[in-house]
């Protein structure tokens, strides 16, 4: 792995782009939403590139770094759990299918990532 700063990480990338596509998606939503489900969902969306570029900053914490990738994780859980349920109620259940789609993509890659760091990270503890 030869990423000089958590930038360079793919998980990053793609977080952070598609955290600006639920961004925009949201700010479209009735105005009722804006500051309910709205507010939420750009939450959770830009939580999982902030966790990852903090636990990159504690990559020498081999511990660290995990946890800070499962919270990730766990923040992309959430906000599939954000985009099904705005889906179904202002999408009628197909508007957002290709962004839950490309959710389920980065919870994949953020979990092989994981994976990863467990098993073949250096650390100095």
């Amino acid at each position: 792995m030869k990423a000089k700063s958590y930038k360079d990480l793919e998980i990053y990338q793609m977080s952070y782009r598609l955290a600006l596509e639920v961004h925009q998606m949201s700010m479209k939503l009735p105005k009722y939403e804006l500051y309910e489900q709205g507010s939420q969902i750009r939450r959770s969306s830009k939580r999982i590139k902030d966790t990852i570029a903090e636990g990159y900053g504690r990559r020498r914490y081999k511990d660290e770094f995990i946890r800070f990738l499962i919270f990730a994780h766990s923040s992309n859980d959430e906000t599939l759990s954000q985009l099904n349920m705005i889906n179904d109620i202002h999408f009628e259940g197909k508007g957002l299918n290709k962004l839950i789609e490309e959710y389920q993509t980065l919870s994949k890659k953020t979990n092989r990532f994981l994976n990863y760091v467990e098993n073949n990270w250096l650390t100095n503890k």
